[in-house]
């Protein structure tokens, strides 16, 4: 359903619901796939999933980052995350986004944030940083600061969208990064990326088969498509892939049991774990991506006491959520 996708992207760069969605907190079901807004929640679920023997890339949510003293705000909580995971010995490490650290008004200063954070990560066990791609638009100034990167660390890596015409490209010039393999969650053009399912599924597919056969580190396997899951085991196990070159990848709060199953059978497994105020774009985009999520926002609004906790300040974001669930039953007639 182009349209509900096209709607909920649209809701997720909304400044205002975004804005209004911090003073409630992760609610409308966001806290079902959103780790907490505190560190001692995130180290809670941390651990919960590393006693499972699951490891996490965590990503500190920000959107909408405009001046100098917000990207180093960000960069501080990014530090400080990075410090409790360290503190704690778990089994994690982080997912950034260049936005968050000033690319969009100062590409310089977003530079110079990553590059501290990742002399820091070398402090940290060499904790792994890796780049998490946003809309097409980025794409070259997240390369260009990776480029500057990756001769001075060897723990830096990025995210490659499947359903981008580039992504060949991009594979064929970072073999020797640890890349995430993702289909993509941004609305782009048909001059850009893949427009339907179908082409973006076997493109994602002949991307990882393509990316295990010549890669010189891990790839990040991130899909919760058991089809393409199946899929992707039995290249494995036909090529003889090692265990160490690859992990299965899956977000936080979606398919937990598939996820646990896998990681029983002895593959390596990494939940991505996103925390903090800023839930409300994260969790548009989540809904873009399956809008049957929706019933974790509902199931949420019909406790009593969310609907306290709401009040007035959460009036316009249940709007979207009524509005929301209007339009999807409309398109299922």
């Amino acid at each position: 359903m182009p349209i509900v996708k096209d709607f909920f992207i649209g809701l997720s760069n909304s400044t205002i619901l975004n804005e209004t969605a911090k003073e409630i907190g992760p609610l409308l079901g966001a806290k079902k796939v959103v780790a907490g807004n505190t560190i001692e929640s995130l180290i809670e679920t941390t651990e919960r999933l590393n006693n499972k023997g699951i490891t996490v890339t965590v990503d500190c949510l920000g959107e909408f980052v405009l001046t100098t003293g917000e990207a180093i705000k960000a960069k501080d909580q990014i530090l400080e995350v990075m410090y409790a995971m360290y503190n704690h010995n778990l089994d994690g490490h982080m997912s950034i986004k260049l936005s968050q650290l000033g690319s969009e008004f100062d590409l310089e200063l977003a530079y110079q944030n990553l590059r501290e954070i990742l002399l820091k990560a070398n402090e940290f066990n060499n904790m792994h940083i890796n780049i998490d791609t946003e809309k097409y638009d980025s794409l070259f100034d997240i390369t260009q600061v990776l480029d500057r990167l990756k001769g001075e660390f060897k723990n830096v890596g990025t995210v490659i969208q499947a359903y981008l015409y580039k992504a060949d490209a991009l594979i064929e010039k970072y073999p020797e990064l640890r890349l995430r393999m993702v289909k993509g969650a941004y609305k782009e053009a048909e001059n850009i990326a893949y427009q339907t399912k179908e082409e973006i599924d076997e493109n994602y597919i002949r991307l990882i088969e393509k990316r295990l056969l010549t890669a010189k580190n891990v790839t990040s396997i991130a899909t919760h498509d058991d089809k393409i899951i199946t899929q992707i085991k039995q290249f494995i196990k036909d090529n003889n892939i090692e265990k160490d070159r690859y992990e299965f990848q899956m977000l936080y709060g979606f398919r937990s049991e598939l996820a646990e199953e896998i990681k029983n059978e002895g593959y390596n497994f990494c939940i991505y774990v996103p925390f903090g105020d800023d839930w409300f774009s994260y969790f548009m985009r989540r809904l873009a991506e399956r809008p049957q999520n929706l019933n974790l926002m509902f199931k949420e609004l019909t406790k009593p006491q969310s609907l306290k906790r709401i009040g007035i300040v959460a009036s316009g974001v249940t709007t979207v959520g009524v509005a929301s669930t209007y339009l999807v039953k409309a398109l299922r007639k």
